[in-house]
């Protein structure tokens, strides 16, 4: 029996990291095969799944070295992703932060407002999930939804909406002001795109958690949602955080478009490291590892 080279364990290393990248692929199957054909149908030829992990693996190795000069210059950043329901924000997240150090990388989703935010001054709830020096947080859903679902869905008036455009530039400016760089990202997808990427998600029983009645009333609301986005991408796209949209009908491209994006606006480059050595294992010759009890252990099942 021969011992495992440091070529072979590095191989295997390769070899979890590419089924970790397509554990999450298999997020996007198509369970109804029917529904598959015409989603097929229905769109161009997509990047072949060799060439979006390859692509992918090497723009998840530069946002580590994003991670490193964020955390060694002590920098702050908040990225905002919007767009309509299924329009890929999660997906997105997920592969930014997927190799990521969550004490450095946190992303945040906040639940609807409780009866004491409410009463809040809006932006409150928002303010302690901001970054501190050297940390990123990603926003999957942001004070934007005054803009968007609250305004569409009734949860805010005219007066609220009208007080939110007056606010959020200055909010954003101040923001910027104190040192915290604001990205925001708006996730584009056409009409027949949701409703197939509903389709799916309705008939996929892994999925189905993910349709809310809020999304079910999105369909119904499209063009009411049209006339909200416009206007918000129109008032609140300032210099200091403007909004960039990303094309997401083809969601491998989305996603490396948007993640090659993010780090192109940022001056990141190797940051000094303490060169790491392991320590010798400390042999006591009198300790004596104890047996456990069985029924401590996970059953091993498989």
């Amino acid at each position: 029996m021969t011992e495992d080279t440091p070529k072979d364990w590095l191989e295997a290393e390769l070899a979890d990291t590419l089924d970790e990248e397509y554990e999450l692929e298999l997020e996007d199957a198509q369970l109804s095969l029917e529904i598959a054909k015409i989603y097929k149908k229905s769109h161009g030829p997509t990047i072949e799944r060799p060439a979006y992990f390859r692509a992918l693996i090497h723009l998840q190795a530069e946002l580590i070295r994003l991670q490193s000069w964020v955390q060694y210059h002590k920098e702050k950043v908040v990225v905002i992703f919007e767009g309509r329901d299924s329009a890929g924000k999660g997906g997105v997240i997920k592969r930014i932060s997927q190799r990521l150090n969550p004490r450095v990388v946190r992303v945040v989703a906040l639940p609807a407002p409780s009866d004491r935010e409410k009463s809040q001054w809006y932006f409150q709830r928002y303010v302690p999930h901001l970054p501190a020096g050297g940390e990123i947080v990603l926003l999957d859903r942001s004070w934007y939804n005054r803009a968007g679902v609250e305004r569409v869905m009734g949860f805010a008036d005219e007066d609220q909406v009208e007080q939110f455009f007056r606010d959020v530039p200055e909010f954003e400016r101040m923001l910027v002001r104190s040192g915290i760089k604001v990205v925001k990202y708006w996730f584009s997808i056409t009409d027949e795109e949701q409703q197939m990427r509903f389709l799916m998600r309705i008939h996929d029983p892994m999925k189905q958690w993910k349709l809310s009645p809020m999304d079910l009333q999105s369909r119904v609301r499209w063009e009411q949602y049209t006339k909200a986005k416009e206007e918000m991408l129109a008032r609140t796209n300032i210099p200091e955080a403007p909004w960039y949209i990303v094309e997401g009908n083809d969601k491998k491209r989305a996603r490396l478009n948007c993640i090659s994006h993010l780090l192109g606006l940022f001056p990141y480059e190797d940051v000094p490291h303490e060169d790491i050595t392991l320590p010798d294992r400390v042999f006591n010759p009198d300790y004596e590892r104890a047996v456990l009890p069985p029924e401590l252990y996970v059953p091993q099942k498989y």
